[in-house]
């Protein structure tokens, strides 16, 4: 059914007398209008399953790749770091306190050990911050693609939920899946496929030219 067809069905049944079992006074129900050129049952509200997509966003994972390989290799320069400080706090122990060596390896090891900690905390930011620019962008892509395929097909409102099955032996877990807003929901009504699918093969209406780094 084409857009135009499917709109005058709307006008024509919001037109019709009452439905059956109406309740007087009040106002009439909504009839749902079939998506425009699919097969599927109408669907005026939807769900997506955001965390299933962050795992499975093709670049999103790329880009989380190449950032645990940068964090290792700063993790690798700092143990190196730490292992030159602990060999100057062993070369210390060679000679007696106030001794010129002594206060010259001492000046050493408090400069090192500040260094590293300033070092350390500067590259933790670093990439707390790179990480959090990469999910704002990703998220940002999933707003738009859903925004797209819900105009597409005439859907008002695209609810959250996890499909993570639950381990029946964390009690965290079991207690979280209590209080999951979603009791039950029709799979035919779960566009997280669709989104993935925009997401990872064709580019989104509006999305940043610039690739997630």
């Amino acid at each position: 059914m084409n857009r135009h067809l499917a709109f005058f069905t709307l006008v024509a049944v919001l037109a019709a007398p009452a439905a059956r079992g109406q309740v007087p006074g009040q106002p009439p129900v909504r009839p749902m209008v079939p998506p425009a050129g699919s097969a599927q049952p109408a669907a005026h509200v939807a769900v997506i399953d955001v965390g299933y997509i962050f795992k499975n966003h093709s670049r999103f994972k790329g880009a989380m790749d190449k950032m645990k390989d940068e964090v290792l290799a700063a993790e690798n320069g700092l143990k190196a770091e730490r292992d030159r400080i602990n060999g100057l706090m062993e070369q210390i122990k060679g000679f007696n306190v106030g001794t010129p060596e002594y206060r010259k390896l001492e000046g050493e090891v408090a400069k090192a050990q500040g260094d590293f900690n300033v070092n350390a905390q500067l590259q933790k930011k670093d990439f707390m911050e790179r990480e959090a620019k990469v999910y704002l962008q990703v998220y940002g892509e999933i707003e738009r693609a859903v925004s797209q395929f819900s105009r597409e097909n005439g859907i008002a409102v695209v609810h959250r939920f996890d499909g993570e099955a639950v381990n029946n032996a964390d009690r965290n877990q079991i207690l979280g899946s209590i209080t999951k807003p979603i009791v039950y929901y029709d799979p035919q009504i779960d566009i997280t496929p669709d989104v993935l699918r925009m997401l990872n093969n064709a580019p989104v209406a509006g999305q940043p030219q610039q690739p997630v780094r």
